[in-house]
């Protein structure tokens, strides 16, 4: 079991961006001073709690260079960079498809609009947005910042949680 756990801890911290890549990537310039401060990096539990909060709103807020997005408003919210870049992958090319879907569906059902069902749209991208757009945008403006808010939530309650349980257990000697 601990092999198998530390394959998939060295996969994760592989694939996450590192200090010195967001450092030199030229859209972070203006902060890169500021990515290199070692709270950035720590597994804190308000920084991490932050990063994921970040991460998730900047997930479902633009298409593109999230991780870069989310990592230059970590220094500004003292957030963990690697939270916030893991958090980014809740929408990615596989599952945007599923999410603008749902934030349709939900932004439809806040604004009282009836579902339209999906067909051919014959004017290009302003007749999509025209049909589709404010209810996509308002329920992906909602799961941002939902899921950033719940994010945050769960981490601090999980974080709260795993303390608890490490104490709990010293007390007793198990």
């Amino acid at each position: 079991m601990k092999r198998t756990q530390s394959n998939w801890k060295e996969r994760i911290n592989k694939s996450l961006p590192n200090r010195d890549g967001l450092s030199t990537h030229p859209w972070l310039q203006p902060v890169a001073n500021r990515l290199l401060h070692p709270q950035l990096w720590r597994f804190q539990h308000e920084a991490v709690a932050r990063g994921v909060a970040v991460g998730t709103f900047w997930a479902f807020v633009i298409p593109f260079a999230q991780i870069v997005v989310a990592a230059a408003h970590c220094t500004f919210w003292r957030a963990n960079i690697p939270a916030a870049a893991a958090m980014t992958m809740v929408t990615n090319p596989l599952t945007i498809g599923f999410w603008l879907w749902l934030a349709y569906q939900t932004g439809a059902l806040v604004l009282g609009e009836p579902l339209v069902q999906p067909h051919a749209v014959g004017g290009g991208a302003p007749s999509w947005l025209a049909e589709y757009g404010w209810p996509t945008v308002l329920g992906m403006g909602l799961f941002a910042f939902g899921g950033a808010a719940l994010g945050y939530i769960v981490v601090k309650l999980v974080w709260r949680l795993r303390v608890s349980i490490k104490l709990r257990t010293r007390r007793t000697g198990t």
